[in-house]
């Protein structure tokens, strides 16, 4: 059984849990984002439009994902949050190797679905733990290092996925002992069931802290219509804080799903090309963007700026209308590979400070759910709409992926700077009264 950490847990034992959270994090971007690069081949042989890739890229993960987030979170408040990480990274790596062994569209559809299901035990439950074990002025630089792992995964998927498909060919028939089995199906295999191993890990190696923040309680943590009550009384921050993230979406999410569609269609770039950019592209510009907003929050932390969450994501929007205004205008594969760089980078902004103002702001016992309420709201709006969005224009509007990226994250971007700024003031007032 799990044993107990001091109170006081070293740094190092707090740094490892955020070190093997971020392992976990990447392989679940690892697993979300290698579909983003197999959209030819997928296309080719279920028959797909660019409406249903992008329901199958959104909406399916994203269905259970959102919903699912809530409850579980509600296990991660009143349980070991270890077991909840690692029950959830074992489902969807499970679900993710399933999606390599699917014959048609319905089968992985509801492959997707559990993938979905099982994401949504790790950031509630990995949030709350590091809150745990880092002091405020600490707090935004571990939940951006944690952070980290949402680029590293989408990166390393796009240049592991560019590259089988290169050694096999896009579409040719691999031989796995006695199945014959797609280059894309294959794909899934080989990133879904080394999750099994990292969930034993975690299971083995993380402890929970011997008492949790503001109070350590181990009881019943308050029912989800105290936590919406909770919310309905602070709505003058939460509203503009959950509302203005789920919209940034828009261009973390699009530019993840449609980023390589980008440069392979209207660019000529084949998939081990796309794949190597934007992985690289991930790593570095997104990875960069979700470690600079948590220095950036510590550093205004530390100036005393109440409302740095909402200005850190309203500089992400900013910038993020701004690439995305250079990729519409793009007209060769230079410039566009720069514009989906900034827009990688300033898109990531919002990931540290969306989910430390719930850390800072929210009562202990309720933090997990809230933080699921804001990945509910992330998951329809940016996960699920964003995509969704991106393939409609394609199939009816614009035929030109590039553009309606442009256009659907440019959209996102103003849309989130609009409504974070809503909250500026009553994040400041609330400072002040304390």
């Amino acid at each position: 059984m799990h044993q107990t950490i001091a109170q006081k847990p070293a740094p190092r034992q707090g740094w490892y849990v955020v070190g093997i959270c971020t392992l976990a994090y990447i392989f679940s971007f690892i697993d979300r984002q290698i579909l983003s690069l197999l959209v030819g081949p997928i296309k080719l042989d279920l028959g797909l439009t660019d409406t249903s890739f992008a329901f199958l890229h959104g909406f399916a993960f994203s269905i259970f994902y959102a919903t699912l987030g809530v409850p579980i979170a509600g296990l991660a408040d009143r349980m070991a949050r270890p077991l909840v990480i690692a029950g959830g990274i074992a489902l969807w790596s499970l679900a993710t190797a399933a999606c390599g062994l699917a014959s048609g569209f319905s089968e992985l559809l509801l492959a997707r679905m559990m993938v979905g299901a099982g994401e949504a035990a790790l950031s509630p439950a990995a949030y709350a733990l590091i809150n745990d074990l880092f002091p405020r002025e600490k707090l935004g630089r571990a939940i951006g290092v944690y952070s980290l792992g949402s680029f590293l995964g989408a990166g390393l998927a796009l240049l592991v996925g560019g590259a089988l498909v290169a050694m096999a060919g896009s579409n040719s028939a691999v031989m796995v002992g006695t199945w014959s089995l797609r280059v894309w199906q294959m794909c899934f295999l080989v990133v879904g069931l080394p999750g099994l191993l990292l969930a034993a890990l975690v299971w083995l190696t993380v402890h929970e802290p011997a008492a949790r923040k503001g109070g350590g309680q181990e009881g019943s943590p308050p029912p989800l219509r105290a936590v919406l009550g909770y919310l309905v009384r602070e709505r003058a921050i939460f509203a503009s804080h959950m509302l203005g993230y789920a919209f940034s979406g828009w261009a973390l999410f699009g530019m993840l799903a449609w980023g390589p569609a980008a440069l392979m269609r209207g660019f000529g770039l084949n998939a081990q090309e796309a794949g190597l950019r934007l992985g690289i592209v991930a790593i570095l510009a997104g990875g960069g963007g979700a470690f600079a907003s948590g220095w950036l929050l510590d550093r205004f932390a530390r100036l005393g700026r109440a409302d740095t969450t909402f200005l850190v994501g309203i500089a992400g929007g900013l910038g993020s209308a701004l690439a995305s205004v250079a990729l519409a205008l793009a007209g060769s594969p230079t410039g566009a590979l720069v514009a989906l760089t900034g827009l990688q980078f300033f898109s990531s902004f919002a990931i540290t400070p969306s989910s430390a103002l719930t850390q800072m702001v929210a009562p202990p016992a309720m933090r997990a759910r809230i933080a699921a309420l804001l990945i509910c709201g992330t998951g329809f709006v940016g996960a699920g709409l964003g995509p969704l969005l991106i393939g409609l224009l394609n199939d009816h509007a614009t035929g030109n992926a590039a553009l309606s990226l442009a256009l659907v994250c440019g959209a996102g971007g103003i849309l989130s700077a609009s409504l974070l700024a809503k909250g500026c003031a009553p994040m400041r007032a609330r400072g002040q009264a304390k």
